[in-house]
């Protein structure tokens, strides 16, 4: 177990940044940007992990809005992930803005006994989570190469430390349906309809709803129908997405669904074309060795946990910190912001990610984590163990 003397360094440093902390996620969250744009969330994110002494590396592995910052150079590197991307017209009603500073707060917090412990503590600003797979492209340019393991916490309406709670996986794909356009009224007969190949597609779509396993999940939009009611389109674009328990599942009903626009392509005399939209989200897959020292630190801010299911909750969201989950020991617990009202992604829940149970949430979850990386630290085997899993990714690579 950790030393008191390093545990009160670490709960003292939080203290001492909390303000700043809960400025900047009520700062992010009056200020939402989208995916891939979120430079100003990005700067004040660097701006204050520097004031804390850290290195920071802006703009790093292609990516504008990404960054690390570093603090120390011992063997063992914690790495915590922030997310600080909003959503389209809604805002932080995902509470991006509260991971973000609750990571801040985590490293921050393990820094302070990062020489006593030789320990190296790594915060990754990761972008683009809610559309683009931030961190899949992160992951695959080498930025959790070198870490041992990593963990965030996510808001939502309750605090959930059972390792066995999972995301599904999912796969997100643009289809593009072209035909030929003609007059609707003189000339119909001589269009190749793309919007018709649409409509075949989803009624096709929706039929085979009825043939796919329990947990298995398809949903699409619409994205360019036509230009006008007297042009038959010669060119539709919807964008789909499917979801299923396991990464193992995602290709089988890939191809399922893909089948059913092809099939829309050969009925109508359309082309079409497939282009994915972000990488793949693989199904979460908690370290559970390091969600149990998560729960011990949220316990000792004060927090009463609940008796985890008798069946494993499997969230129907998906998330990029499933694939950071399959290639190291991580951990993605929920945070509860007690008492919000609203499901995630709803305007009502956007609203409590910036209240007074929100800053709570920031700091019992900067504070967990921060024990869950010096209970690490401080345990010989355990570190070991995971040093030896590093050093295998690194073979393998």
């Amino acid at each position: 177990m950790t030393s008191a003397t390093a545990g009160e360094r670490v709960a003292d440093r939080i203290e001492e940044f909390s303000g700043r902390l809960l400025e900047l996620s009520r700062t992010l969250h009056a200020d939402p940007e989208l995916s891939f744009a979120e430079h100003r969330a990005a700067e004040r994110l660097a701006a204050l992990m520097e004031s804390a002494g850290f290195a920071v590396e802006r703009g790093v592995y292609g990516l504008d809005t990404a960054l690390t910052a570093s603090y120390g150079s011992g063997e063992l590197t914690v790495g915590v992930c922030a997310e600080y991307d909003a959503l389209p017209g809604i805002g932080h009603a995902c509470g991006h803005n509260v991971i973000c500073a609750a990571g801040a707060g985590a490293a921050i917090g393990l820094a302070a006994a990062a020489d006593e412990l030789n320990l190296r503590v790594v915060l990754l600003g990761t972008p683009a989570e809610e559309e683009g797979g931030g961190k899949v492209l992160m992951l695959e340019r080498g930025a959790f190469d070198d870490v041992t393991v990593a963990m965030m916490a996510h808001p939502g309406k309750h605090d959930d430390v059972d390792p066995r709670s999972t995301t599904t996986a999912v796969s997100r794909f643009e289809v593009t349906f072209t035909g030929k356009a003609s007059h609707a009224a003189l000339a119909p007969h001589l269009a190749v309809n793309a919007a018709d190949a649409a409509v075949v597609a989803q009624v096709a779509v929706g039929q085979l709803r009825q043939q796919l396993p329990d947990g298995y999940r398809v949903a699409g939009i619409v994205r360019d129908g036509g230009e006008r009611s007297n042009i038959i389109p010669e060119r539709t674009v919807l964008e789909w997405e499917v979801r299923t328990p396991t990464a193992e599942e995602l290709a089988s009903l890939k191809e399922r669904v893909q089948a059913c626009f092809r099939g829309a392509a050969v009925a109508t005399g359309c082309e079409v074309a497939f282009r994915p939209t972000q990488p793949d989200y693989l199904d979460l897959r908690n370290d559970p060795w390091l969600m149990g020292r998560y729960a011990e630190g949220l316990r000792s801010t004060g927090r009463t946990l609940p008796e985890p299911p008798a069946e494993p909750r499997r969230l129907g969201a998906s998330t990029d910190m499933g694939n950071v989950t399959h290639a190291l020991p991580s951990i993605h617990p929920g945070i509860g912001i007690l008492g919000a009202e609203g499901a995630p992604h709803t305007r009502e829940f956007a609203q409590w990610t910036a209240t007074a149970a929100a800053d709570d949430a920031v700091l019992a979850a900067a504070r967990a984590m921060a024990w869950a990386g010096l209970d690490l630290a401080a345990d010989p085997e355990r570190r070991a163990h995971y040093a030896r899993l590093c050093e295998g990714r690194a073979g393998r690579g």
